[in-house]
């Protein structure tokens, strides 16, 4: 076990909060620093593959994961009118593995926060400087503290100050598409335990079902980027999604202002090293990809558990983290190779594409998350 008494998580998301959890059922005491004032759920829902679930099972979160969340058994790809294109049967896919599970944001953050108990938080704290030698690494926040620690870990996001502090500038790279995304409190009945992703000209949207009834909702526009403001955001995105099936628009009816609407676009980033010395980097801020696969969460949670083994098994700090970027960088790579490949297939002409996926959607799908399946 590496001699690690001081550990530092810097950002309060899916993955800091996964990694103290992970950290703490591996008898390690961590420290966390959010820069937002509130804990951060921005997104509105998630969809978790299994992979993902497993992670929440070996951290004893699964059961009140699941107390919040919809099992989702399939997976299907529509034309924009709602002809069926090819389906996945989850269930079957996952079978070694568990169920997949969907639900908002918050929820799944109140699960991972009361899993992170036993560590420490201030939120509304900036990290502002890091400098190292080979016995610590020391930390000065925004509010004028500081501290010395054996570890740091980045788990700040696709904008990682971490990442840009210590391992150097790695600017997101835009995916050439736009997205808004929205939770509703009812359920169309074309969704029940399916996700249904409709297929458009440059366009697609997606309908995720939810725990206690909510459907999470996304449509996205393959353009160059622009900004949408909030204020009659909802008008305009209905227009952009009115020729769609009526599964979709009985989602749109169900959003009742702009406020619900989260906008922004879909960016992925590549980095190299993943760490430096004593400081490393998980989740979004290592390997963020577009959204396509659903993944980013799971990457993140799988980050965190492996980091926190291969912290239990070593004798030394860095060669923990060596043998955690050993274990997790082909996954993360090919995650994030799939997601922009997805990401590129979904937005192709729709008469080539959908008689694509009409032949081997099916094939193709599974073949995106077979290496996935085995524990990471």
């Amino acid at each position: 076990m590496a001699d690690i008494e001081r550990i530092l998580i810097v950002g309060g998301g899916i993955a800091g909060l996964s990694a103290a959890a992970a950290l703490s059922r591996q008898g390690f005491y961590a420290k966390l620093v959010e820069r937002s004032a509130t804990w951060p759920a921005i997104g509105a829902g998630i969809n978790l593959p299994a992979n993902g679930v497993r992670v929440l099972q070996a951290l004893g979160l699964r059961a009140a994961a699941e107390r919040n969340a919809a099992v989702v058994r399939r997976w299907g790809f529509f034309d924009q009118h709602g002809a069926a294109l090819c389906e996945t049967d989850l269930e079957d896919l996952w079978s070694e593995v568990g169920p997949s599970l969907a639900m908002t944001r918050v929820r799944l953050h109140d699960v991972l926060l009361a899993g992170a108990a036993e560590a420490s938080h201030r939120l509304g704290v900036s990290l502002i400087a890091l400098a190292q030698d080979d016995r610590m690494v020391r930390a000065r926040f925004s509010d004028g503290a500081s501290g010395d620690y054996d570890l740091v870990i980045g788990a700040d996001g696709i904008h990682s100050t971490v990442r840009r502090l210590v391992v150097g500038t790695y600017s997101p790279s835009y995916a050439g598409q736009l997205v808004w995304r929205g939770v509703v409190a009812t359920r169309p009945q074309e969704i029940v335990d399916n996700i249904m992703v409709l297929m458009g000209d440059g366009r697609f949207f997606g309908l995720v079902p939810m725990g206690e009834g909510h459907t999470y909702g996304f449509g996205a526009l393959n353009v160059e980027c622009f900004d949408d403001p909030l204020e009659g955001r909802l008008e305009r995105f209905r227009r952009r999604f009115a020729e769609f099936a009526t599964a979709v628009s009985t989602y749109l009816s169900a959003i009742e202002n702009d406020q619900q609407l989260h906008f922004g676009p879909i960016e992925w980033v590549e980095v190299d090293p993943w760490h430096r010395g004593r400081v490393v980097l998980i989740g979004d801020a290592a390997h963020a990809g577009p959204p396509h696969m659903g993944e980013g969460g799971c990457m993140a949670m799988e980050d965190s558990l492996v980091l926190a083994e291969e912290l239990r098994n070593a004798k030394g700090v860095e060669t923990a983290l060596e043998s955690y970027v050993r274990r997790r960088r082909p996954r993360a790579d090919w995650v994030q190779a799939q997601s922009r490949a997805a990401a590129q297939a979904w937005v192709l002409p729709p008469a080539a594409r959908n008689a694509t996926l009409r032949e081997r959607g099916d094939q193709m799908f599974r073949d995106r998350y077979r290496a996935l399946v085995p524990a990471p």
